[in-house]
């Protein structure tokens, strides 16, 4: 069992920047693939990032490619969101997820923080 916290989150004008944070307890965290997933109010979760469980492997959704940059520290048990050249759009709950491999999709994670909001002002 993996639980997940995520923190970070608040409001932000447009252009500018958020660094979220995920932290976990319980079993190896350095066994996990972890990701960012978020849903925007009436939208369904989409997929934003992943990273492999030694940090050496990253995917992104198109959408935030070239602004956003997962990352993750194995030592102290935490996976991080940096989040530049912030948009509007990009105004959701974040949520932290771990599985056993890279993830991309709603059913891929086995385990899911209770998420934390952004909101981006034009």
């Amino acid at each position: 069992q993996v639980q997940l916290a995520e923190s970070g989150g608040g409001l932000v004008q447009a252009g500018g920047s958020l660094r979220l944070s995920c932290a976990a307890s319980g079993r190896a965290f350095s066994v996990y693939a972890l990701a960012w997933f978020r849903q925007a109010p009436g939208k369904e979760r989409e997929f934003v990032a992943t990273i492999s469980r030694d940090g050496a492997v990253t995917n992104y959704a198109d959408s935030v490619k070239g602004r956003f940059t997962i990352s993750r520290d194995n030592a102290k048990s935490t996976t991080y969101l940096r989040m530049n050249s912030l948009k509007p759009e990009d105004t959701a709950v974040y949520y932290c997820a771990a599985g056993l491999g890279l993830m991309r999709t709603m059913k891929d994670p086995y385990y899911w923080g209770q998420g934390t909001q952004v909101t981006v002002s034009s």
